[in-house]
């Protein structure tokens, strides 16, 4: 007996024991019955949606329900009862079900789509997304499955993984709506571990991202995890994986967790019980060791200690209502300085970000007002402010005018990397080869490091965006008998020596404000040694910005145009009237300035990235956004040094940003959307 589209088909009587109703599939195009589970399409019926969440989830009182594979399976595998993992469980998330209850309700059928449909995957900072219900978004379900993959996967790589141990850290998110808090997420995600017998190093308050890293290494552990969403709105959070190294992890561990994650998403018994961390005898706390160890480590990166018991420049502080302030306050005293102004009403941790409306320091001036402020009452001519979880650092300074300058993330890595340099000139040894120095950046970052390093004789090094390819890169460096005295991302991430193997706010903070005083002596602010570097090394002056898309084949097809621009496969000789000197497509791995043609930087197939080299000495890079709606650029004009005209520069740089935008993305016909970063 047939049915019209959308209606209910002829099915047998069922109940959530035995599940035999049949339900449209996408996969494949196949239509399947399924006794313990069905595959849910976007393009499945009202009806139907209805169907499996009535029949499925309903009956499933904790999971909400489970899903399977990319396509999101919704399990009706009956649960035996009084398991944790059963219709008795008493851990469950009553918020987060009530959500998916209210959505059915509603008559949402979209949205529940959208939440039902998808699985989160490991992007450029781990699993990061808003908190909620579904399976793309982060709540007790997806961090226990994400663990529980994590488990099965070092289980297969490491014989002494439970002896070694985990470390699991946390920041102060929290939201009320979905009972969700990134204390709670990290306690589930011990609940798996301890559950499998496995050691785990659970910070017993929250920490700075990099005391995670930083503990992996310490503790010897075989891997971490901090639950954070750093600087991103209020509304979400995230699952940050570091692996034996210290550093995030890279491929192929990232794919292969997510096998691992796909093969476990049925909650096991005890990972629901977060309140296990609070009794197992594997549970060890390591706040206490792990903080003076990192002081101390700190410590050696202080060159100037003298100099600053005696300081008489004060620092005001904000943590933007994250966890910087006890570390910071405990970093300055480390290095000999009086403690930095608080922000009060920022100094606390909120997960609501109540005083700011980003709490992304990069976003400069506009969030950074409470800080100003109270430097101007106070007399601090230098603002220092950490993001949320204390990871990344933006800097003030007031002039002599009374203005502020907020510093660009190239711009304080061209501080940086010149401070770092002339510390190691000054004590190393004197038998130390400047041969075997290094530092490096992100590909879309400032040159500016490797103008110094030309100049000074030490290495530099490229890597792709983000922190992760940074910090295995160092920990290869150092493997190999290298010294890296400093690393960056233009997002203002900085790495001030190798104690922690990731961006660090809370060192580089105290770092900034040594650099400060030295200055001070000198008769110089930040702003003036700035323009000295850039005299001496070149001129490095950049903008970056990016348009939205919300349509995924117009980006590749915008990309493709490039790849095939002048015919098949051969890219652009000019833009307007710029002429290229070479180009680099890290999509497919080729680049026209090396002999072979071959990329030197790892091929990334799962994003867009093309980087052109211009004649007047520009250098643009095109790419995607790993976790939004982006086309990014960078641009950046690098001068030989002794040409000064910094207003000559500049206008050269935008009008070759309007070329670029003009000939190469077409926003016009493309319907992209501009936002000024």
């Amino acid at each position: 007996m047939g049915s019209s589209p959308g209606s209910p088909p002829a099915r047998a009587p069922c109940d959530p024991h035995g599940f035999t109703v049949p339900v449209s599939c996408g996969w494949g195009g196949r239509k399947r019955c399924f006794e313990v589970g069905i595959f849910l399409s976007s393009s499945g019926s009202d009806w139907e949606l209805s169907c499996v969440i009535e029949l499925c989830f309903l009956p499933w009182k904790n999971l909400f329900p489970t899903c399977r594979g990319a396509g999101a399976c919704l399990s009706a595998q009956p649960l035996v009862s009084g398991s944790e993992g059963g219709l008795t469980g008493v851990l469950q998330n009553q918020k987060t079900k009530e959500q998916i209850e209210s959505l059915l309700q509603d008559g949402k059928h979209q949205e529940l789509r959208e939440r039902l449909c998808c699985r989160l995957s490991f992007g450029t900072a781990g699993l990061r997304s808003a908190m909620g219900a579904g399976f793309c978004y982060i709540n007790d379900l997806t961090v226990i499955q994400s663990t529980q993959g994590i488990y099965k996967y070092l289980e297969r790589n490491f014989s002494d993984f439970k002896q070694r141990g985990f470390v699991v850290g946390y920041d102060t998110r929290g939201q009320v709506t979905s009972n969700c808090s990134s204390k709670k997420l990290a306690k589930l995600t011990a609940a798996v571990l301890l559950a499998k017998d496995v050691l785990v190093y659970f910070f017993s308050t929250y920490v700075p991202t990099p005391f995670v890293p930083y503990a992996v290494q310490q503790l010897g552990a075989v891997a971490g995890v901090m639950i954070t969403a750093s600087h991103n709105r209020k509304e979400d959070n995230g699952y940050k994986v570091y692996w034996e190294n210290g550093a995030q992890i890279t491929s192929p561990h990232d794919k292969e967790i997510i096998k691992c994650i796909e093969e476990c998403v049925e909650p096991w018994n005890g990972s629901w019980n977060e309140n296990r961390v609070d009794t197992s005898p594997l549970r060890q706390d390591p706040l206490r060791r792990i903080c003076d160890s990192y002081m101390q480590d700190l410590t050696k990166i202080c060159y100037h200690r003298e100099l600053n018991v005696q300081s008489s420049l004060k620092f005001v502080h904000t943590s933007f209502h994250g966890v910087g302030h006890d570390y910071v306050q405990l970093a300055f005293k480390a290095f000999g300085f009086q403690p930095p102004i608080p922000v009060p009403e920022q100094k606390d941790p909120d997960p609501d970000f109540s005083t700011v409306k980003c709490p992304n320091p990069e976003e400069g001036e506009s969030v950074l007002e409470l800080s100003l402020r109270l430097a101007e009452k106070e007399g601090a001519k230098v603002v220092v402010a950490t993001d949320p979880d204390a990871d990344r650092l933006a800097v003030a300074e007031q002039q002599d005018n009374g203005c502020w300058k907020v510093f660009t993330g190239n711009e304080l890595a061209a501080l940086f990397g010149w401070w770092m340099f002339s510390c190691w000139k000054e004590n190393c040894s004197p038998d130390a080869d400047v041969r075997n120095v290094y530092m490096l950046a992100t590909t879309v970052s400032s040159k500016i490091l490797r103008a110094i390093a030309l100049k000074e004789g030490f290495h530099f090094e490229e890597t792709l965006p983000g922190f992760k390819w940074i910090g295995s890169r160092v920990k290869n460096l150092l493997d190999n008998g290298k010294e890296v005295l400093f690393a960056f991302e233009e997002s203002i991430g900085f790495m001030c020596g190798t104690s922690v193997l990731d961006k660090d706010g809370v060192s580089a903070a105290v770092v900034i404000a040594e650099m400060a005083t030295y200055l001070q002596g000198q008769g110089l602010t930040l702003a003036q040694k700035l323009l000295d570097i850039y005299e001496t090394y070149g001129y490095h002056i950049s903008k970056t910005s990016y348009f939205l898309c919300y349509d995924p084949p117009t980006i590749k097809r915008i990309f493709e145009r490039l790849r095939n621009f002048e015919g098949p496969q051969c890219y652009p000789k000019c833009c307007g009237a710029y002429n290229i000197l070479h180009v680099r497509d890290v999509t497919t791995g080729y680049d026209s300035s090396q002999l072979n043609h071959k990329s030197v930087l790892p091929v990334s197939r799962n994003s867009q990235m093309l980087t052109f080299t211009f004649q007047n000495g520009c250098v643009a890079t095109l790419r995607t956004s790993g976790t939004e709606p982006k086309i990014k650029y960078y641009a950046e004009m690098c001068a030989l040094p002794g040409l000064s005209d910094r207003g000559v520069l500049e206008e050269e740089l935008q009008k070759l940003i309007e070329a670029l935008i003009e000939n190469f993305l077409e926003p016009a016909k493309n319907g992209l959307t501009w936002r000024s970063a």
